[in-house]
Order: structure tokens, then C-alpha cells, then sequence
């Protein structure tokens, strides 16, 4: 295949996958797409850990790694990371405290007996910057930032070391933000998608974020694409190329959690719900004890970003070693319900591109000039 994209970053095909592991990030690449690694859960340390054993892995694929600097968030006047930490856990309501506590006492969850973990992580900017740091000392193709434009220090700082930056937006309005900080690929994502979305779908969105920044950034279709057909829809509406992040969930190269996979394999395209209940922000989940608990009468609401996420930190952490499957969620999107087997990760990439070939081939015989 042959799009702007594919020729940007000498990819075989216009296939980028976002993960947070990087073994299915490395087997991507080296099937030919480009793997983006999402650098949220790790500390500067660890990813740059994680960094060097892809380039390692990766037998010279270009590779991406996605960062998290939202434009709007609670404290970002705070100042550090280490002071924000602390004032804005001063900051989270008792009353939140509590009804998190006996939402967990209810299904059984254990107290915790460890030092609280990593509840900040990267959601600001305070935050993300060593990360983005560290990523720019590796010989990464891609930077992305998952959340808002990115910052445009950032992005030009990323040009001067010959990356390509992208942002993720899910209308045109954020589409003409996002370039008009420099950004050079526009992740246009429809609300089917998995994790942070807006409310378009994407067979509308597509075709607008075209026509709006098409002649001055390459633009990804994302949002419930996890086929070849869908790949195949994504490009005749305009997109060079697509952007999944769901369908590498349940590949066998996955780290994804022991009791989040089954729950994946069996849901079905109507058990996602958009909700606050993870990050503040609204984010698509399996719908689950957790998600219905949030959204009920009693629930006190959900705090603003970050504040939520450092509230239920070490909650997800109690609950994943709990064995407590009803409270077990997991960021994901529609295309959840054509997850149902477990494949190698480059087996999806060729499934992709088979089915893709089929759905073009198809249409091309509809207009075919038998004359």
C-alpha cells in the first residue's frame, strides 16, 4: 500500500497500533505497521527500560510512543510534580474516600497493607515532560499526545530531533488546534473508540477533520476499527491510514490482565459505556460493577483530571489482586464484540490487510466498465 503516511515513514502498511506493552509495539512495527508504545504507567525509569529493549526488538521498524499532556487539568498552576501530588490529594473529598472504600467492602476487596502506589503518574504536563524526555532520546518516528494539543515547546522540540508529532482530536474544531500548534498527523477518533473519546462517530468525523486540515496535516481515521473492511472505510473517507489501540488488547503478545481477558473475549459491541468514572474525563469502558457504581444515585460524582485517577489508583490495583471479577473493568471500545479470539499479533496485522484487499476488490467491481 501507498499513502502519504506509509511513504512519511517507510511502513508497509498504514497500520499504527497504540499499546501499552511493548512486545505486541515491536511485533506491529516488525509485521509493518508502526507500534506506539503509551508511556501513562511508567515512571521516566521504567520507560526508558522499556524504550531499549524495543529497540532491541523492534529489527529497525520505525515505532512511536504516546504521552498524556492534557490542555485542561485540575493544578496545573501547582507548580512540580512532587508538589502537585501533594496538594491535590489534600484536595479530594472525604466523602469521595469513603464511598469508594465501601464500594470496595462490598465486593469483598481487602484493605491494602502496601505504601500507596504511583497515583499521579502521567496525566499532566508536570508529569509527562520527563517522559517525553526520555522518548526523544531513543530513535522513536512518533510522538503522540493522547489528550489535547500538545503543548508547542513540545512539538518543536520533537521537529528539531526529526519526529513527527501527532495528536488525537474528535472534532474539527480540535483538529484546526492541533495544527495550528504544528502538529503533523491528526488521530481523527470517533466515540467508538476505547478510553478517552468525544461524542462524533466516526463515519462523520472522518470526513470532517478532512476537509478541515486534510491539504495541511496527514490524517488517521480511529474509532471502531479493528477490520479490514473498516480499514478499508476509514480510507474512502479521506484518511492515510487508521489508528487502532482495542484489537491488540487480546493478542497473544498482550500483557493484558488475567481478569480483564475473558471479560474482553465474551463482551459484546453494547457492553462499553462512556464514562468519568476512570480519570474524570470522559473515557469508554467495559461496563461493569465498577462503571454502574459511578453512575448511580449514590455515587458523589466524579473529581476532575487527575484527581479522580489518584483516587482510585490503588483501589484498581486492590481489585485486580482481589480476584473480584465484578469490579474489574478495562478501557476499551465498541469493536470489543469482533474480539473474540486470541491471535498473534502480526496474524491481526495480516488479517487487517487480507480483508482490506477483499472490501477494495469487492469495490472495484461495482464500477467496473464492462463496455
Amino acid at each position: 500500500m501507498r499513502t502519504r503516511v506509509t511513504e512519511l515513514f517507510g511502513i508497509e502498511y498504514p497500520i499504527f497500533a497504540f499499546s501499552h506493552c511493548r512486545d505486541v509495539v515491536a511485533a506491529v512495527s516488525r509485521a509493518g505497521g508502526m507500534g506506539v508504545l503509551g508511556a501513562l504507567y511508567f515512571t521516566p525509569e521504567e520507560l526508558e527500560l522499556e524504550l531499549k529493549w524495543i529497540d532491541e526488538h523492534v529489527g529497525g521498524k520505525p515505532y512511536g510512543v504516546d504521552v498524556v499532556m492534557p490542555a485542561k487539568y485540575e493544578g496545573a498552576d501547582l507548580g512540580d510534580a512532587e508538589e502537585l501530588l501533594g496538594k491535590l490529594q489534600s484536595m479530594i473529598p472525604q466523602e469521595h474516600r469513603d464511598f469508594l472504600e465501601g464500594l470496595l467492602t462490598e465486593h469483598g476487596v481487602e484493605p491494602s497493607t502496601e505504601t500507596a502506589g504511583r497515583a499521579l503518574l502521567g496525566w499532566t504536563d508536570q508529569t509527562a515532560r520527563p517522559q517525553v524526555e526520555v522518548a526523544l532520546k531513543h530513535p522513536i518516528a512518533l510522538l503522540a499526545n493522547a489528550l489535547g494539543p500538545p503543548p508547542a515547546d513540545v512539538v518543536e522540540l520533537a521537529h528539531q530531533h526529526g519526529v513527527k508529532v501527532a495528536g488525537l482530536a474528535s472534532s474539527a474544531h480540535h483538529a484546526r488546534k492541533q495544527v495550528e500548534v504544528g502538529v503533523d498527523i491528526i488521530v481523527a477518533q470517533g466515540t467508538e473508540a476505547g478510553g478517552h473519546t468525544g461524542e462524533i462517530s466516526t463515519m462523520v468525523l472522518i470526513p470532517d477533520v478532512v476537509d478541515e486540515v486534510g491539504d495541511e496535516a496527514i490524517v488517521l481515521a480511529a474509532g471502531g476499527i479493528g477490520r479490514g473492511r473498516q480499514v478499508a472505510a476509514g480510507l474512502a473517507l479521506g484518511a492515510e491510514g487508521v489508528w487502532t489501540g482495542s484489537i491488540w488488547l487480546t493478542v497473544d503478545e498482550a500483557d493484558t490482565p488475567e481478569q480483564a481477558m475473558p471479560k474482553l473475549l465474551k463482551a459484546t459491541s453494547r457492553d462499553t459505556v462512556r464514562s468519568r468514572a476512570w480519570t474524570g474525563k470522559p473515557a469508554r469502558f467495559l461496563k461493569t460493577a465498577w462503571t454502574e457504581a459511578w453512575e448511580s444515585e449514590k455515587s458523589p460524582g466524579y473529581l476532575p483530571m487527575p484527581m479522580q485517577f489518584m483516587l482510585i489508583s490503588d483501589a484498581l490495583r486492590r481489585i485486580s489482586r482481589s480476584g473480584d471479577g465484578e469490579l474489574v473493568t478495562f478501557p476499551v471500545g465498541q469493536i470489543v464484540g469482533s474480539m473474540n479470539q486470541v491471535k498473534p499479533t502480526a496474524q491481526v496485522v495480516y488479517d487487517l490487510m487480507s480483508e482490506f484487499i477483499e472490501a477494495t476488490d469487492r469495490l472495484n467491481t461495482l464500477v467496473n466498465d464492462e463496455d
